[in-house]
This record gives structure tokens, C-alpha cells and sequence, in this order.
């Protein structure tokens, strides 16, 4: 970036926030990002507490012809949130969420991060669907698409706006919902970053005032093939208020687990059933569990906001990080025998293969109503390496790309924006049979290619 010392003290004047340089204090701290792999180094970074703050931020890095990253939780694996050179938005400080009990909506800023937003819904005893880690932010996880736990109950976090604002190219802020400015409210439900800065939410909520049935019942990776065909027999037929998702990894010291199997290769089926009546919860889920003896159980009726912090310590941040990602309509048989192959090798102590029911819900909309195509999709895998030291990052990404390419067989060719390990190169596989009117609304709101630090979708 050209250094232009009078336009930037003209930008640092004009922000209610800080302006952060190279070498001063805090500028590390903000460019940090969730995945250790990612080491970018804005040329400035801007810290907003407003709205006007993010359109000074848009207007500068326009005039001087920079790109813009956009910082939310910062949890994109392939490090959306931050950029070399360009300009870094941060929205840290702007985490506020207003819930309207009554309306049942929240309104949330474009920093808020699940955490936020789960618990402000939470004491009123409402949710909206989400991830699965309550450090994950809000603005990039419903731009993808985004689902987790409530998802086959109420359907993708995309599908749960209702509206949206966003500080365009231009500068300008604007406001898009199915009534103002459809085509761009189309195209943030599952565009990702390519439109704008989105400075707020809003969200429909849904009744979640009981606890949760949640937890993990685990097993042998020896019996995964069969507890894994179970496990897609009982999906095919599960209700939309339970949501199973299966992971395999080296098991965590859990109280329920053997200390003999602390550290080694397991497969857990992370169970959620999110109905009122929890006799009835466990006999659904019971019939999950008739392929082989499990090794422990921890599932138990847990308040929402534990289930959705569950996982927070396994996905922390500070790891290295690379994910390959396949989508499938069923779980086909080669699949089961590849993904017990996988985990009898996996890299590093961290790593592990998920597997993310999904359907119910998210399929009743048609793949063309919002800009998230993969309607239809029943379950999504995801090779995930994760380790400490730079020196196994070869070994560890060729991990993962080799078992997404050894599952790629029988699977949709679709990939989950929100989930892929490059910074660029995915966009058609991402965005499906709607990329070309993606690549409408672009040329209509961004022309110029500003937003373009994200599975990029060039005007």
C-alpha cells in the first residue's frame, strides 16, 4: 500500500475507534486470527464503534484502491478476516444484541459473536439456529449459511434473517430484506463477504426455554463401520427436533471414558434433541446405539447455552489449521470404509474427521431461494487437520487434502462456504447453480471488486 501519512491522519480523525498501524501496540493482537496458519499483516487496521466508522473505513479503502477484510469472530478457516496490505475491518467492539421478546426477533452487530447472540436469546428463552462453538462470529457464520444443533428444527441461521444492514462499496449504508433491495438480501444468505459490511442483523427467534438432551455417546474405532451405517440408517428417519453429528477422533479424558482409551483413535456421536420431552428424546436416540457396545455416555438434559459451548475448548483458538470438505445426498459405503482409514492415521492429536447432519428443515426451501445452494444435503464431511508446529504443516495439509480427495467419490461436488481450507479457487463449487446471479448483484453493488478477501465472486 502506498503510504499517503496525511490521507491516514485524515482517516484517523474522522473515527470514533482506533486506527491501528504496523508496529503499534495492539496491531499484532487484532491481525491474529483463529487459525495460526493465517499470518497477514494489514496495512491498517480499523477498529470501528460505529457505523460511521465502517463507512470511513469503505470510503478509504476505495479512494486509495484497497481491498477490505472483514474481522467478525475470525474463525474462517481460510482466514477471511484479515489481509496483506488493504484495510482490516474489526468489528470486536461492536458485539451489542437487542432481543425483542415480544416481536421475537434479535437484533445483533456485525462483531457479535454466538455467544452473544445465544445468550442474550437465552434469557428470554429463545434461540436461533447457529454453530457449534460459541466463539464463532455471527456475521460470517449466517452469511455462509450457517447450522448447527437447531438447524434440521428451524433451518439454516441464513434462513433465520429477516434483514440485514450493510455499508456497500460505495460507502453508503443500505438496507436489504424480501421487501428493500431483495436481490442483495438474496445474496447475503449464503454469499458470504462479497457485498459489503454487514453492521447488523436481524434475526428471527424461536421458543427454547427447557434444557437440551446433549452430549456424546462413544465408541471403539474398530466398531465405527457398523455404528456408522447405523448411524446413517437412523438419520434417514430421525425427527427434525434431534440432530446427530459423528466425529472421529483421539478421545479427549472425559470422566465417562476408560482412561485406557484417553488419547486414541474413537468415534463419537454428538446428540442433540432439542424437543420437550425427554423420555421421548432418549428412546429416539437409543436407536442409535443397537450396532456395537459403546465405551461411555455422556449424554444428559444440559441448558442450551452448555450444549453450544461444548465443543469451545477442542476448536480454541491459536492451533494450525487446514480443512478438506465433501457434501453428500446419502453416506456412501466407500465413504464409511475411507473415513475409518482416515482416523486410524489421523496427523496430530487434534485433528479429526466430522461428519454434520443435516436436512430437515434446511431442505424446505428450494436450492434457489437464498444464495446457499446445497438444499437437498444430508450429511457434510470434513477432513480437519489441526496441530501445533509449522514445521508438520506439509505432512498435516497433505492429510487433509488426501482424504478429501479419497471421499470424493459418490459425494455432490458441493462444498460448504463456511468450511473450505483455501482462500480462494472454490467459488462455483460453493455457491452452486447460483453463482451467475451472485455475479449480478456483484456487478450491481461492488463492481470494483472491493469485498474480495473471501471465496470471491468477481463482477
Amino acid at each position: 500500500m502506498m503510504r499517503n501519512e496525511q490521507a491516514i491522519r485524515n482517516l484517523a480523525a474522522k473515527l470514533h475507534g482506533p486506527l491501528l498501524q504496523p508496529g503499534e501496540p495492539g496491531y499484532d493482537d487484532a491481525r491474529a486470527v483463529w487459525n495460526a496458519m493465517i499470518d497477514r499483516r494489514p496495512a491498517l487496521i480499523v477498529q470501528p464503534q460505529h457505523v460511521a466508522d465502517v463507512c470511513a473505513a469503505v470510503n478509504f479503502a476505495r479512494e486509495h484502491d484497497q481491498a477490505v477484510a472483514v474481522r467478525a469472530g475470525a474463525h474462517n478457516v481460510a482466514g477471511s478476516g484479515v489481509c496483506d496490505g488493504g484495510v482490516m475491518v474489526d468489528l470486536a467492539a461492536m458485539r451489542g444484541v437487542d432481543v425483542d421478546a415480544d416481536a421475537g426477533i434479535a437484533r445483533v452487530q456485525g462483531g457479535a459473536q454466538l455467544t452473544d447472540l445465544d445468550g442474550a436469546s437465552a434469557a428470554h428463552g429463545l434461540a436461533t439456529p447457529g454453530g457449534v462453538v460459541s466463539s464463532t462470529g455471527v456475521g460470517g457464520l449466517a452469511l455462509g449459511g450457517g447450522f448447527g444443533w437447531l438447524a434440521r428444527k428451524h433451518g439454516l441461521a441464513a434462513d433465520n434473517l429477516l434483514s440485514l444492514d450493510l455499508v456497500t462499496a460505495d460507502g453508503e449504508l443500505v438496507h436489504a430484506s424480501g421487501d428493500e433491495n431483495p436481490d442483495l438480501f438474496w445474496a447475503l444468505r449464503g454469499g458470504g463477504g462479497n457485498f459489503g459490511v454487514v453492521t447488523r442483523f436481524t434475526f428471527q427467534l424461536h421458543p427454547l426455554g427447557h434444557d437440551v438432551l446433549f452430549g456424546p455417546t462413544v465408541y471403539r474405532l474398530e466398531d465405527a463401520p457398523a455404528v456408522l451405517r447405523r448411524y446413517r440408517e437412523f438419520c434417514a428417519q430421525a425427527p427434525r427436533e434431534c440432530c446427530v453429528w459423528a466425529d472421529l477422533l483421539n478421545a479427549p479424558p472425559l470422566p465417562y471414558l476408560p482412561e485406557r482409551v484417553h488419547g486414541t483413535p474413537v468415534l463419537s456421536l454428538m446428540q442433540c434433541y432439542s424437543g420437550t420431552d425427554w423420555k421421548e428424546g432418549r428412546r429416539i436416540l437409543a436407536g442409535l446405539h443397537n450396532a456395537a457396545d459403546p465405551i461411555g455416555d455422556g449424554v444428559a438434559p444440559r441448558p442450551y447455552l452448555e450444549a453450544q459451548q461444548f465443543l469451545d475448548q477442542a476448536y480454541e483458538h491459536g492451533a494450525r489449521n487446514y480443512w478438506s470438505t465433501q457434501s453428500y445426498v446419502e453416506l456412501p459405503e466407500q465413504a464409511i470404509d475411507t473415513l475409518t482409514g482416515l482416523a486410524a492415521a489421523l496427523p496430530a492429536a487434534e485433528s479429526d474427521i466430522l461428519i454434520s447432519q443435516l436436512g430437515g428443515a434446511i431442505d424446505d426451501m428450494a436450492p434457489e431461494a437464498t444464495a446457499y445452494p446445497h438444499r437437498g444435503i444430508r450429511f457434510t464431511v470434513t477432513v480437519g487437520a489441526r496441530w501445533r508446529e509449522s514445521a508438520d504443516d506439509a505432512r498435516c495439509v497433505a492429510w487433509a487434502r488426501d482424504g478429501g480427495a479419497a471421499l470424493a467419490a459418490g459425494a455432490s461436488g458441493g462444498r460448504y462456504v463456511n468450511f473450505v481450507g483455501e482462500a480462494s479457487g472454490s467459488e462455483r463449487s460453493a455457491y452452486g447453480l447460483n453463482f451467475e446471479r451472485l455475479q449480478d448483484v456483484k456487478r450491481q453493488v461492488d463492481p470494483s471488486n472491493l469485498f474480495r478477501v473471501n471465496q470471491n465472486v468477481v463482477p
